[in-house]
Order: structure tokens, then C-alpha cells, then sequence
């Protein structure tokens, strides 16, 4: 594994937990639910709003940390189904913030060899948001580096109905609609879902202390590790991010049984 190109610690606890990282064993894939935002703000007593541009600082740290780390996977939750709930000037706020970053960042990801995708319904967004969107991805398309997925009007049991969908319409196209003995299994989901061609999540990372997934990446996260913070996300830092992977190269991967220990020993046979 290339040796990562980390920032020098800001602080000895920075320090401290870098010293205590293994390179070798790091994450192919992190996904995180980015939590807390209105929290942070009404405990300084400030609109939601300055809660949602504190965490745009939170998610650059993070996208820079894990490039920088050679994490070949990001996913990001940034906007669900469920958020077109919240009140309009807040949804507004937000995607009018979403466009910003965007214009913002995409040159600076563009430099790092690192590739947006989006993953969602985003052909319900707005058409700014879209157009934002689609040339941020054509872009950065033919990037090699880390995968950023952000997962923007999303919702889970959504990427599973629109996977279904879509190995139904292939299979109507190709067999003139006979599903007699058409049989469906776990890859030819894997081929539909949002996420292809992506590795599931290693490590699901929780801000805020909440305990639930959200209705984020359900089939992907089947094996991952789920690491749960009190933090609120404005205030999750890299040392926050470091902490996680250090918990998590602590645990045994069992994998419906086996350790990481065991499967080692077993492909050692």
C-alpha cells in the first residue's frame, strides 16, 4: 500500500492517535452519516442554517483526510428522501449551499485525482442542483483516485425499489417479459444498486450519538463496522476521524463467524 501523505498533527492527540494507525489495515470504503448539524447550532444559539455551513468545513477535513490516506472509498449522507420534510427556507438553504461547495471544491478535488459520484434519486433536485451535479461528475470522471460518493435525495429501501425496477426492465427488454424461470441473487443486486462498482463499507461512522443507520446504504452495510460518536458533525475533526479508525482496526471482522485472525489462517491453507 502506497504510504499515506497525512497532514502534520495539529495537536498531541492528533499525534498520539496517528502513532497508533496501522496503513496496511485501513478501510476500503468509509460511509458516514453527517448528524448534528442543528444541534451544534441551537446550543451556541445560532439558526440551523449556520449549523449546515459549520459542517461544510467538517466534510472538507474528512474528504481531504481520506485522500490523503489512500481510503479508495467515501460516501457521504448528505441530503435523504425524508429532509424534503424540514422547512423550504431550509431546503433552500441547502441547496443553494450544495451548489456553492460544488463550485467551490470541485476544482480542488479535480487537482486530487478524486472522482464524485452521486448517488440517489438526483433527477428530483432542482435543475440548478442537477446541472451542478452532472458537471461535477463529467469532470471528474476519468479520475483515478478516491471515490466520493454522495449520496444526495437518498433513501435505502429507495436504492433497493430502483434496483429491482431496473433488473426488471433489462429483463423484460431481453426476454420479451417471460420471468418464468428468471431468478434474481445477491450480485445482480449488487450490479443495480446506487453503489456499483463500489466496495460495501468497511467502516459506517455516526455522528451526533445517535444509534440507528437511517435508512442509509441497508443492503451495503450488512458487514460493516458501525462506529458511534457523541460529537456533533461541525465539530468532527481528523483527529474524530482518526479515533474511528483506530477503533476500528482494534475489532475482529467476523464475517458470519470467522474472525479476521481465522480467515487469514484459513487462506494460509
Amino acid at each position: 500500500m502506497k504510504p499515506p501523505e497525512l497532514l502534520a498533527p495539529e495537536n498531541r492527540e492528533e499525534a498520539r492517535l496517528l502513532d497508533g494507525l496501522d496503513a496496511h489495515r485501513l478501510p476500503q470504503h468509509i460511509a458516514i452519516i453527517m448528524d448534528g448539524n442543528g444541534r451544534w447550532a441551537q446550543k451556541r444559539h445560532l439558526p440551523r442554517i449556520a449549523g449546515h455551513r459549520a459542517g461544510v468545513q467538517s466534510a472538507r477535513a474528512v474528504i481531504e483526510t481520506c485522500a490523503r490516506l489512500h481510503i479508495p472509498a467515501l460516501t457521504l449522507y448528505a441530503f435523504s428522501l425524508e429532509n424534503w420534510r424540514r422547512p423550504k427556507a431550509e431546503i433552500d438553504f441547502l441547496m443553494r449551499l450544495l451548489r456553492q461547495y460544488l463550485r467551490t471544491e470541485l476544482p480542488v478535488m479535480h487537482r486530487n485525482n478524486i472522482r464524485l459520484q452521486i448517488i440517489g434519486r438526483p433527477d428530483q433536485l432542482p435543475l440548478g442542483v442537477q446541472e451542478d451535479v452532472e458537471k461535477g461528475m463529467a469532470l471528474t470522471a476519468a479520475n483515478t483516485g478516491m471515490s466520493l460518493a454522495v449520496a444526495l435525495n437518498y433513501g435505502g429501501r429507495a436504492e433497493l425499489v430502483d434496483a429491482f425496477n431496473a433488473i426488471f426492465d433489462r429483463v423484460r427488454e431481453s426476454s420479451n417479459g417471460h420471468l418464468a424461470t428468471f431468478r434474481v441473487d445477491e450480485q445482480m443486486i449488487e450490479e443495480h444498486l446506487y453503489t456499483a462498482g463500489l466496495p460495501d463499507p468497511d467502516l459506517l461512522i455516526r455522528t451526533s450519538g445517535e444509534m440507528r443507520v437511517s435508512n442509509f446504504l441497508l443492503w451495503q452495510i450488512a458487514y460493516a463496522e458501525i462506529y458511534v460518536t457523541e460529537t456533533l458533525w461541525p465539530d468532527f475533526s481528523r483527529a474524530e476521524l482518526y479515533a474511528a479508525l483506530v477503533e476500528y482496526q482494534r475489532r475482529e471482522r467476523r464475517y458470519g463467524g470467522l474472525t479476521t485472525g481465522d480467515r487469514r489462517l484459513q487462506s494460509a491453507r
